[in-house]
């Protein structure tokens, strides 16, 4: 290639490499990082010395770090020329960024490969307004099946009194002689009539896809809340909030994977969230057995909240306690409605200013529950 040409290139690349919008980053075979650029920087929160003492997967979300390393294994040994998957970075403030993570393989004039080429496309307000669609259609569900157990009620009541209605007719027919002519009575006969189609056909739209619900699975309580302490482990760090994880690693509850783990993620990221700046601030969790329920006792020494005046609002929707710009008033009210879709229960007791307990009863997985185990670790995050 002529020089001219091979200037052209060199300064084409590193206009691309300075000023694009998306992340790049030149990563050598040990995983370091050589080079990044000012957009990778941004989105991850590190400075370009910090970038230079870490590998790969020091940044990396634990449970992506094997299919990366696999795939890079597949580029140094020449099966794939480049591959794209989408994972996990931890941002410096332990926030988690979803990229769209693309890389290829520089190799040298005799096939040697050399490092790799990097580039990142950040898709994490997608992936958090799908987890809004994902928990508002979760909620709909739900109202959709307590409608379901309303109308069963409703029509099975409606039946019962339509039964009564009609012996009550077949009386009159036989004590009152002529009774049949009358247009009163006839109306009423034809009421009825009427009323039991129209319960027939609202049993008809009530069994349609009728007891559709997910199967209830044997779940290990520590598993989850371990997972999900790690998850949030950097934050926690951040705020300098200690965890203090004292839950029973026998204990099985009766549920649904991905509500036990949005319901605890919801409850520590508040314990987080609502901390005291007065005070180093902690979260104990701890486990105890109630009759046939495991109770998963959540306790911290944050703002509390004034239950004289929220306590019949605190699981409502759209309703928030603290003066911050990113309460929604959307966790708790999802929370109870995980809580109760498995058959638990969730109760709290705050002071302003000391703390907050919560505790989520969870139905216990007996030894001989037919529900499968399953670990956190195995859910598609």
């Amino acid at each position: 290639m002529p020089s001219h040409l091979v200037t052209i290139k060199d300064t084409l690349f590193e206009n691309i490499f300075n000023h694009a919008p998306n992340g790049i980053a030149v990563m050598g075979l040990d995983f370091r990082w050589v080079r990044v650029n000012q957009s990778l920087m941004d989105l991850l929160g590190y400075s370009e010395e910090e970038f230079y003492t870490m590998t790969f997967p020091d940044i990396t979300h634990k449970d992506d770090i094997g299919i990366d390393k696999e795939q890079l294994g597949q580029l140094l040994n020449g099966d794939i020329d480049r591959y794209q998957i989408e994972k996990r970075y931890f941002h410096k403030t332990g926030t988690v960024i979803w990229v769209i993570l693309s890389v290829s393989v520089e190799v040298s004039k005799d096939g040697v490969p050399r490092y790799f080429i990097i580039q990142t496309d950040d898709v994490t307000r997608q992936k958090e307004m799908l987890k809004q669609v994902t928990a508002i259609t979760t909620i709909a569900n739900i109202q959709n099946e307590r409608l379901k157990d309303f109308a069963h009620i409703a029509t099975h009541d409606l039946r019962t009194h339509l039964g009564n209605l009609g012996m009550i007719t077949d009386f009159m027919k036989e004590e009152l002689q002529g009774i049949e002519q009358n247009g009163n009575f006839m109306m009423l006969k034809e009421s009825l009539s009427q009323l039991e189609s129209t319960i027939s056909n609202l049993n008809e739209v009530r069994n349609s896809d009728f007891g559709a619900q997910e199967q209830m699975l044997s779940l290990n309580l520590r598993e989850f809340v371990d997972n999900a302490i790690y998850n949030i482990n950097a934050i926690a760090l951040h705020e300098k909030c200690d965890i203090v994880n004292q839950v029973s690693a026998t204990l099985n509850v009766l549920g649904i994977p991905v509500y036990l783990d949005s319901i605890i993620l919801n409850l520590l990221t508040n314990a987080i969230k609502y901390s005291s700046k007065d005070r180093r601030s902690y979260v104990q969790l701890s486990s105890m057995v109630i009759d046939d329920f495991v109770v998963l006792e959540v306790n911290d020494n944050g703002l509390g909240i004034d239950m004289d005046v929220h306590r019949h609002e605190l699981f409502q929707f759209k309703k928030t306690f603290h003066q911050r710009a990113d309460s929604r008033g959307i966790g708790l009210f999802i929370t109870k409605n995980h809580v109760e879709s498995m058959g638990g229960k969730i109760t709290v007791e705050s002071r302003v200013n000391v703390g907050t307990t919560f505790k989520v009863f969870f139905k216990r997985a007996s030894l001989g529950s037919k529900g499968l185990k399953i670990m956190p670790h195995e859910l598609e995050n």
